[in-house]
């Protein structure tokens, strides 16, 4: 396992998340989580830390409502950034991911999320990275991904309620439209270290659609129950409008689906 060292050491980020508990994701202080890297093709990973937040809202869309309360009881790790291209063709030449390369719609490939695979080949990605690393692998619960991405915040977008101007790539993000998704590492990340949460691609989420959160869990537990034909997508995409890449918007599709909107995203369980 490599370690990526940014604003922090590996001892004092673990004391921190030791001793975070299960305080409010609020409460802590936005900083650079230290990066994990458990093979020089694997994703690099942010630690995040336990606590409770607001997963959700209530008056804006039936499908994000009702806002309730969720608790993270233990850290987990997840992708820094959207699996790549790059990582992708990894698990390719191991001969782990298929036998056909899925198309990058003349974009480019390498550091630009990988596109046009079905959450069921996010899953045989993810089951190899397992295989290889020796870790637990897999796809975030829906819970687990607005909790990193919202990133001790309650506001629309992290960086606050207004979508401003080139902070994401969406339709109306900027003063041009850029019609294809941009290479991982663009613009700035959020406060616990996570690029892209909004716009850029979909991302596969290991849930079944249910159309309101009424029954939700109160943990990150995904939900197995409902249509599960459907699973649920978030983060939004540079087709869509901002209003749709908020931290608590909600899509679904077929499971079965490749576009060129849609990619995904790790997560890595810790001890």
């Amino acid at each position: 396992m490599r370690l990526k060292f940014t604003h922090i050491p590996l001892v004092a980020l673990l004391l921190a998340v030791a001793l975070a508990g299960t305080a409010c994701a609020e409460n802590l202080a936005p900083q650079r989580y230290a990066g994990i890297q458990d093979c020089d093709t694997c994703p690099e990973l942010a630690i995040i830390p336990p606590g409770s937040y607001i997963m959700g809202s209530d008056g804006r869309h039936k499908n994000e409502s009702p806002a309730h309360k969720v608790t993270i009881d233990k850290p987990f790790a997840i992708g820094m950034f959207e699996v790549t291209f790059d990582e992708w063709q990894a698990c390719f030449d191991a001969g782990a991911c298929g036998t056909e390369l899925p198309s990058d719609h003349n974009w480019g490939r390498g550091k630009r999320p990988v596109v046009n695979i079905t959450w069921f080949d996010a899953k045989m990605y993810l089951k190899w990275l397992s295989d290889k690393t020796g870790k637990t692998y897999r796809l975030p619960s829906e819970s687990e991904w607005e909790y990193a991405a919202r990133a001790g915040t309650q506001t629309d977008f992290w960086w606050g309620d207004d979508v401003g101007q080139k902070k994401a790539n969406c339709r109306n993000c900027g003063p041009t439209i850029s019609h294809q998704s941009e290479p991982v590492d663009s613009f700035e990340p959020n406060p616990w270290g996570l690029y892209n949460v909004h716009g850029n691609v979909w991302e596969w989420v290991e849930d079944c659609w249910n159309p309101t959160h009424d029954g939700a869990p109160s943990d990150a537990s995904p939900r197995l129950e409902g249509d599960c034909r459907q699973r649920v997508m978030r983060s939004g995409s540079w087709y869509y409008f901002s209003k749709n890449i908020r931290s608590p918007w909600r899509f679904k599709n077929d499971g079965r689906v490749k576009s060129y909107g849609i990619g995904f995203r790790v997560l890595r369980e810790l001890p």
